[in-house]
């Protein structure tokens, strides 16, 4: 099934060996205030600049253009909150007086291009009007994940030093209301850096003390505030700072510039969402994500699609039907969420009764991304929707798809466990420890030759050594992506796991994503994780952690030797897999990814510091009896 030679193909060749008039005519999409002359500007390599002559403003693109052109009543944005029993829509008009009025506030409390503003605020239209009132004064936003503990607030407050703080009274979960307003002033008390205002949206459920002079509430300021035009900016000037997580040490700042996060995320919206203006389109994830980011907030409202803001769970919120009813009533053409998301569902409803109670024709396809998608959700999601499903791949680095199946370029046949093919822009390639490329289906770790293409990260927010050590050094003229996989001969790239994720049994590199799809075709599993734990004979051995389907009964001696004897089949004895348990559930980040590493130290009897984005620690807290044995 080799890659036919047609508009994808095409597309990629050209993207490589030509990137100026490439991405010259996609830049045709965005709306300048000064035209660049220059595409590429590769004179102070690796630090490569895209448009570095072009001016433009983000926000303006995103609403006052489509206003102008007459999409004034267009709905811009859908907000839905089963988690209190409400739901909003703004228009493009609507949406872009907010947005102006805030930028009006934002003004007043001194904020002006390149300032930074920091965002902490739950899954509410005031975060998006938000980040796009930073985005219309020219002043740089972090968002901060809702809910962050107070420790990583204050160190992405230091790292940011903003001018003004926006945040909320509280965040709403299923069966609890989490109060923002004291994690803020305990984050603000440790911080060494004292913004000059804290914008505070009250939201009913829980009402916060304001400090007299420091806080303002968002309802008191903003209604009042005059309105504030676009400001012109460099398109190399930074858009946004987005921290990555990690548990210890300083958060790493993800810098995304102006012009090339505009033309790169309209150019995915068309050929790889298959997007057009006046769409709805859903990102079911959290604007404190890149996905948010990219796919929630701008690339939709850029295009002139209709964007769904989501405050709730694809379970619980209330049933297992949460995504099929929010599709059905408005209409939503393409959904792209997590894996996580759709193993909740299925573990719930595996036979889709609650799928049978919805008329979801409109959907056009899903797209999967965040973590790896096992073969087996694969099937279940593309059985149950009967529409194509696409595995894609890419990071908060990246910030929009490096390998994908592009939906509306040019539709590939799908192999189950493959994202398809890099995207154009992407010279991706998978080298061996010396550097050499590796052969069809051999692993190795998964790279992008320089330069990365637009909308990617130009370096890291004030800390151009540390982007060269993290990203460039293992490899030079390559970007270390830190993931493993492997080409195989038909074009098509697997993406097998994270590097620290290889097993390393008696001198043999076995991948953990390798066992994980052979467990999860299992009718019984719901989700697995395998990490490898300490072996005083082999190094290392992998050890298998097991999640139910709902309702299944199956002796768990039964289980371990089914699944012993299927990862002996498929990958081979080799793998010396032999450790299975059977558990309540995974601990995740907020995000849906498995923490592997953190359940790998417990296991080898490590005190592994908890990640600042665990979703629930008690789950960890269930297992360590269980990894301690």
């Amino acid at each position: 099934m080799a890659i036919p030679a047609g508009a994808y193909a095409e597309a990629h060749r050209a993207s490589i060996a030509d990137p100026d008039s490439f991405w010259r005519a996609a830049a045709r999409a965005v709306t300048w205030t000064r035209e660049p002359d220059q595409v590429l500007d590769d004179a102070n390599a690796p630090f490569y600049r895209w448009f570095p002559d072009g001016e433009l403003n983000t926000c303006a693109n995103a609403l006052d253009r489509h206003v102008a052109a007459g999409r004034a009543d267009q709905l811009a944005l859908i907000y839905d909150s089963p988690v209190t029993g409400s739901d909003r829509t703004y228009t493009y008009a609507q949406l872009l007086d907010e947005v102006a009025r805030c930028a009006g506030t934002l003004r007043r409390l001194g904020v002006v291009k390149g300032d930074r503003v920091v965002i902490y605020m739950p899954m509410v239209p005031e975060a998006v009007i938000a980040m796009l009132a930073c985005a219309r004064l020219g002043a740089v936003h972090s968002v901060v994940f809702g809910g962050f503990a107070p420790a990583e607030l204050a160190a992405r407050i230091d790292d940011a030093q903003p001018v003004v703080v926006v945040s909320a009274s509280c965040g709403i979960e299923p069966a609890r209301v989490v109060p923002y307003k004291p994690m803020l002033d305990r984050a603000l008390e440790l911080a060494t850096h004292a913004p000059q205002h804290c914008l505070i949206l009250q939201r009913e459920q829980l009402t916060a003390d304001l400090e007299a002079g420091r806080d303002l509430d968002w309802a008191d300021v903003v209604a009042d505030a005059p309105a504030a035009d676009p400001v012109s900016v460099a398109a190399t000037d930074p858009l946004y700072v987005l921290y990555t997580s990690g548990t210890t040490g300083k958060p790493k700042g993800i810098v995304r510039d102006n012009g090339g996060h505009a033309v790169a995320l309209l150019w995915s919206m068309r050929n790889i969402y298959g997007i057009e203006p006046g769409d709805v389109y859903w990102a079911a994830s959290d604007i404190g994500w890149v996905v948010g980011h990219s796919y929630i907030v701008y690339a939709p409202l850029l295009l002139g699609a209709t964007t769904v803001l989501y405050e709730g769970k694809p379970i619980g919120t209330p049933d297992p039907g949460a995504f099929w009813r929010v599709i059905s009533q408005y209409g939503v053409k393409a959904l792209f969420t997590a894996p996580t998301a759709f193993r909740a569902i299925r573990k719930e409803d595996p036979n889709g009764e609650y799928l049978a109670k919805y008329d979801i024709s409109v959907l056009r396809c899903l797209f999967l991304a965040g973590e790896r998608l096992d073969p087996d959700t694969y099937h279940w999601a593309a059985t149950q929707l009967g529409i194509p499903v696409v595995d894609h791949w890419w990071q908060t680095e990246t910030g929009w798809p490096i390998a994908a199946n592009l939906m509306g370029l040019e539709p590939m046949p799908i192999k189950p466990g493959s994202p398809t093919v890099p995207v154009p822009g992407y010279d991706v390639r998978v080298l061996r420890p010396n550097g050499e490329e590796c052969a069809p289906d051999e692993e190795g770790a998964i790279c992008v030759k320089l330069p990365l293409p637009p909308g990617t990260l130009p370096t890291l927010w004030g800390d151009d050594d540390r982007y060269v050590a993290a990203y460039l050094s293992a490899f030079p003229g390559y970007y270390l992506t830190g993931d493993g996989g492997y080409i195989d001969a038909d074009g098509y790239l697997f993406v097998m796991g994270r590097t620290d994720d290889v097993i390393n049994v008696a001198g043999h590199r076995l991948s953990a994503g390798s066992m994980e799809a052979v467990i999860a075709s299992h009718p019984a599993v719901a989700e697995c994780a395998v990490i490898g734990v300490t072996d005083s004979l082999k190094g290392q051995v992998p050890r298998g952690l097991v999640v139910l389907k709902a309702g299944v009964e199956i002796e768990p001696e039964q289980l371990r030797a089914e699944l012993v004897a299927a990862v002996r089949e498929q990958i081979g004895a080799v793998a010396v897999f032999k450790l299975v348990d059977i558990v309540p559930a995974l601990p995740k980040t907020r995000s849906g990814k498995i923490l592997r590493k953190t359940m790998r130290g417990i296991a080898d009897g490590r005190d592994e510091p908890l990640p600042s984005t665990i979703e629930d620690p008690g789950v960890l807290d269930r297992l360590r009896p269980i990894l301690g044995r």
